[in-house]
């Protein structure tokens, strides 16, 4: 219920998104604003930082003729899931620090500080910590987005769960196609 910072880590499948909108959907923020998911690895590195930022009217050549909103803005008073975190560029990185610092920021060809009433929840499939010892990934944003590190273990690592997750998925197939299947216990042993 609190805006720390979450960090969710595991590998790819584990449902890191389905815990960021829970996370989200139990805060206060749910009550204030959105839940906006940006894939930064869906954004090319040459448009990451006026994507996420925005940009003023004129900041580069194909701009918008009245600038744009980025992310941060858009997802005013809630929360900004950034899934693949560590597909950000380090120029980005360093100006996502600013926002998990100081709640500020500048849109890009901006000269006006902005305000950054925003949640961020953060998920990865790579070791951040590695990436760190690397250089690709800068230590002050791996602490700052640390704060509540959150680790989804794979199915396998969690086999209690398939029982519950048939039944969802047998009621969710039910519901939307009508098709009443039942799975024997024999089967779900072996699974």
């Amino acid at each position: 219920r609190v805006d720390s910072t979450v960090l969710i880590l595991g590998e790819t499948g584990v449902g890191k998104d389905l815990f960021a909108r829970l996370i989200h959907n139990n805060s206060f923020r749910n009550k204030t604003g959105r839940f906006l998911k940006v894939n930064c690895a869906a954004i090319s590195k040459s448009l990451v930082e006026s994507e996420l930022f925005g940009y003023e009217p004129g900041s580069f050549t194909g701009a918008l003729k009245f600038g744009k909103p980025g992310f941060v803005e858009l997802a005013k008073g809630g929360t900004l899931f950034l899934d693949e975190v560590a597909e950000l560029p380090l120029e980005a990185q360093s100006k996502l620090l600013g926002i998990l610092q100081e709640k500020e920021y500048f849109k890009v060809g901006g000269t006006k500080k902005n305000t950054a009433d925003v949640r961020v929840i953060a998920a990865t499939n790579q070791n951040l910590q590695e990436m760190v010892l690397n250089g690709k990934f800068r230590k002050d944003l791996f602490y700052r987005l640390n704060v509540i590190p959150f680790e989804v273990p794979p199915l396998r690592e969690r086999k209690e769960d398939i029982p519950v997750l048939i039944h969802h998925f047998s009621m969710k197939i039910k519901e939307k196609y009508g098709i009443e299947k039942e799975i024997g216990q024999d089967i779900i042993r072996q699974l």
